[in-house]
């Protein structure tokens, strides 16, 4: 049979403890005031299907667990690491005092297109995915040490948050790993 699909008992799943104990991609994701449920939770599926280090829930983005959270997210928020910091800004600062590079994911003058954005080994990168609506806020977004974005070339230029986070996550997790 040419193409046949797995089954759930041939994808090689690890447990949760054993991505505990892996060694992580050296990328951060930062949720500023997100307001969807079902986006924080397939955030989660990202950050776990790439190994991602952790997961800031900033502002008024929700925290698990909550059902709306989990019914996405399948169990992630058990092997993702994650924290809540209630300003972004604060947690911009200290992660930028811990060496952290910091990114917004955001339509801005000068913005560094994806395809463009070049990782450096051994830097560990934190990217902030901003409200559905009003995106990264711009004290964040200029105090970022890059603004990437995604480019676009339909009528909309808009994008989910969640597929936002995958298209951006799946980029760098590939620059990282080489």
């Amino acid at each position: 049979m040419k193409n046949r699909k797995l089954k759930n008992s041939e994808l090689k799943r690890i447990t949760t403890q054993t991505f505990k104990d892996s060694e992580k991609t050296p990328l951060i994701i930062i949720l500023d005031n997100i307001r969807s449920l079902n986006n924080i939770g397939s955030v989660f599926r990202t950050a776990d299907a790439f190994l991602i280090e952790k997961i800031y829930l900033c502002g008024i983005t929700a925290q698990p667990p909550h059902k709306d959270i989990q019914k996405t997210a399948l169990g992630a928020t058990d092997s993702v690491p994650w924290e809540y910091a209630e300003s972004t800004m604060e947690l911009v600062i200290k992660l930028k005092n811990e060496g952290v590079y910091i990114a917004s994911i955001e339509q801005a003058e000068d913005a560094i297109s994806l395809e463009n954005f070049n990782t450096k080994p051994h830097q560990k990168y934190a990217v902030i995915m901003g409200h559905e609506v009003k995106g990264v806020q711009q004290e964040i977004v200029s105090a970022s040490d890059a603004v990437i974005e995604i480019p676009q070339y339909g009528t909309k230029h808009s994008l989910n948050i969640s597929v936002s986070c995958g298209v951006v996550v799946w980029d760098l997790f590939c620059k990282l790993k080489k």
